[in-house]
């Protein structure tokens, strides 16, 4: 963690911000997102279709609208809209805190999923452009802080369930509000490049760039793969124990691993191995992590728990090997001005793949052995995914696909300093 602190201190003001602010936002999402299902059905007493619906239409808000939130970063600037998207998210979750009627649930949803579409894809094309020589050390801090609120965020939840729902929604939004006031205060508005053409323009120049959709198709398995740290794992470590507690074992282990060996672990590679290799090691390493779970051990609950908790590091450090480079990567396929979009692009694609990996996973495990929680064809399937995207990212290097090129020459545009929001 030394590392951490120390790589941390020798960015500047805007970066720590957001690397901590990445924080605060996993914690006021995680503290209230898990449990929200279960007060829908427990204290409003909705069917599980209006249920579904709710939690439906947030994703949707979300997944959906990402390229929205790109483009509105090139466009009005990324301070502006990451501030607009935390203050949105206080909204969203103020309204969870006070609202039981459907429509008011339903506009909780979409504005909560509307924030996260404007702030991610903007919150990256900040660093981006804050941190050009060192984009991968950025992305790991980041990374870092975002699994510590991804710990923390359930945890300080589960205390407040003890109080009520509704303080958690409270509290939730409380952190974004703080966290909105925070970047008016203190996050600096960044020049931007006008793209010289429009929306559509921009669009179309990103979904025509072959390189960078074979590169976003190579690396959808790995938020895929992501996924399954809330489906495959969480399944089998209940089965092989009998203890749903079992499940907080592998966010536990996922954690701490990101936190102790991502910052050293990106140095490391960013001086030793070019970026394909890197990430394509890093998938590698995941769907390799699928496989141990084939294999059943006997003894005691811990012992048996051990190929899944293996699973779920070997996920960890997958990740934390490959997606620091990843998030480096994009920003080199984007001429100025654009950087945003290809960001919103990326994970909209991302997210309809993941959106439908884990679909398949879940019918391969319907379709399994009835005997096995987890039944066999679901881990290959897996541990497939994440083995092929390794090769696909191994023959994208090898091409010259991944090395970073000149953009084409800007269009006639001004170059304007971005105003504060």
């Amino acid at each position: 963690m030394n590392a951490t602190w120390r790589t941390l201190r020798g960015f500047p003001a805007e970066i720590q911000l957001l690397v901590v602010n990445q924080f605060g936002v996993n914690v006021g999402f995680y503290l209230l997102l898990p449990f929200l299902a279960g007060y829908l059905a427990d204290d409003i007493g909705l069917s599980v279709a209006l249920i579904g619906l709710i939690l439906g239409v947030r994703n949707l808000s979300q997944q959906g609208l990402f390229l929205l939130g790109g483009t509105a970063s090139d466009r009005l600037g990324s301070r502006g809209v990451i501030i607009a998207g935390c203050a949105l998210r206080t909204v969203g979750f103020g309204l969870f805190a006070v609202g039981v009627s459907l429509p008011v649930l339903i506009a909780a949803s979409i504005l909560s999923g509307l924030a996260g579409a404007l702030f991610n894809p903007a919150v990256r094309a900040y660093l981006a452009q804050a941190a050009p020589d060192r984009r991968a050390e950025a992305f790991a801090l980041f990374n870092v802080f975002a699994s510590a609120g991804s710990l923390v965020g359930p945890l300080l939840g589960g205390a407040l369930l003890l109080i009520d729902f509704r303080a958690a929604a409270l509290v939730a939004a409380g952190v974004f509000a703080v966290l909105t006031v925070a970047q008016v205060l203190v996050l600096p508005p960044q020049p931007r490049a006008a793209s010289g053409q429009s929306v559509l323009g921009d669009w179309r120049e990103c979904v025509t760039d072959r390189r960078f959709l074979a590169f976003t198709l190579a690396l959808s398995a790995l938020y895929a793969s992501q996924n399954q740290l809330y489906l495959v794992l969480p399944v089998q470590a209940e089965q092989v124990t009998g203890q749903p507690a079992a499940v907080a074992g592998l966010f536990v282990v996922s954690t701490v691993a990101t936190l102790v060996w991502q910052v050293p672990v990106t140095a490391w590679l960013r001086r030793h191995v070019a970026r394909g290799p890197a990430i394509a090691l890093g998938l590698a390493v995941l769907g390799g992590g699928f496989l141990l779970p084939l294999v059943s051990l006997p003894g005691p609950a811990p012992v048996r728990l051990l190929p899944v908790l293996g699973a779920a590091l070997l996920l960890a450090v997958g990740v934390l090997i490959a997606q620091p480079f990843v998030l480096e990567l994009i920003p080199a396929f984007a001429r100025d001005g654009l950087t945003g979009t290809y960001f919103g692009l990326f994970y909209l694609v991302s997210g309809m793949v993941a959106a439908a990996g884990t679909a398949a996973v879940g019918r391969a495990m319907d379709a399994g052995d009835p005997a096995a929680a987890v039944p066999a064809v679901a881990w290959l399937l897996c541990a497939g995914l994440g083995l092929a995207s390794a090769a696909a990212v191994w023959l994208l290097h090898r091409a010259g696909w991944l090395a970073p090129r000149p953009g084409p020459a800007l269009p006639a545009a001004a170059v304007a300093g971005e105003a504060r929001a």
